[in-house]
């Protein structure tokens, strides 16, 4: 019995992309983690800690940024292998 040549399965996306995907969500992760605290051990006290800069400012534009990295690599179109003809000739 002949084994039949299966399709080379192609993934969605090249390594490149694939280490940028991964590079945003941790950009988002780090983001994430800057947010969590600013609470006081005591509810009847007020702590300034949750108008900090890391909470209010910083966290957001890296979770901001996080998402546009993966936005954009989602968006962005597929690199070529040096040498294909991806041209449609008829």
């Amino acid at each position: 019995m002949a084994k039949s040549k299966q399709p080379k399965k192609e993934l969605l996306f090249d390594k490149r992309k694939y280490t940028l995907m991964i590079a945003g969500l941790i950009i988002t992760a780090i983001g994430f983690l800057l947010m969590i605290g600013g609470g006081t051990e005591d509810p009847s006290k007020f702590s300034e800690d949750i108008f900090s800069f890391r909470r209010i400012t910083l966290a957001p534009i890296l979770v901001l940024f996080g998402f546009a990295v993966q936005i954009y690599v989602i968006l962005s179109k597929k690199t070529d292998k040096p040498g294909e003809d991806t041209s449609k000739k008829k």
